[in-house]
């Protein structure tokens, strides 16, 4: 099937993207239409798309967005290409990932927490080039707003090449959607296949 038309409204995070996911893998469309119903799904959909090898366009607003991606180039997925030296290079490389799930490192008194969560970032950078990705939800995802000063740390790890993931169903829920100043939006399946691929997986 050439074009495929989903109705991903109403679903939770990552349904729409698994929707997309199964519409990709199974009938490989050249065009794939997606609605659905908020910001963090239309971006989630939209970066999986890209990354599928599709252009991507989206229009809409409020409670209804349209994601349209259209096969480019030969129309074989990205995965099904040959790797490059470079690719190959990265696979022997251990690849760290952090999985941040508050904003506060431990209980007890939160000024302290913050404090030391602003020093473990500052200190990530030791870890070198096997750091490969932060992934920040719940409450980690208020790290990456422009009032919180951790966010200029992430995005200086950002700037050396390290992956910075930040939950939209947590940006949704604590009214942050948009608002933060560091970091790709993502999903529960990138989540997922980010332990996957990890070498290593530190959990603060």
């Amino acid at each position: 099937m050439s074009d495929i038309k989903l109705d991903c409204k109403g679903l939770p995070c990552p349904q729409p993207v698994l929707k997309c996911k199964d519409a990709v893998e199974t009938s490989n469309p050249v065009k794939l239409t997606i609605t659905v119903d908020n910001d963090p799904a239309r971006e989630n959909v939209s970066r999986f798309l890209t990354v599928k090898g599709y252009s991507v366009s989206s229009e809409g607003e409020g409670n209804e967005f349209t994601v349209t991606g259209i096969r480019s180039g030969n129309g074989e997925c990205e995965e099904c290409q040959p790797m490059s030296s470079q690719e190959v290079a990265d696979l022997d490389q251990q690849k760290i990932l952090v999985f941040i799930a508050a904003d506060v490192i431990g209980s007890g008194d939160d000024v302290l927490g913050g404090n030391l969560m602003y020093n473990f970032l500052v200190t990530l950078k030791e870890l070198g080039p096997d750091l490969w990705r932060i992934i920040l939800v719940n409450g980690g995802v208020k790290l990456a707003v422009s009032d919180n000063r951790c966010m200029e740390e992430l995005k200086k790890l950002e700037k050396s090449g390290v992956s910075l993931l930040v939950c939209g169903t947590c940006l949704e829920f604590f009214g942050l959607t948009g608002k933060q100043g560091a970091g790709q939006v993502t999903n529960m399946l990138d989540v997922v296949t980010s332990f996957q691929l990890a070498s290593k997986t530190i959990r603060v």
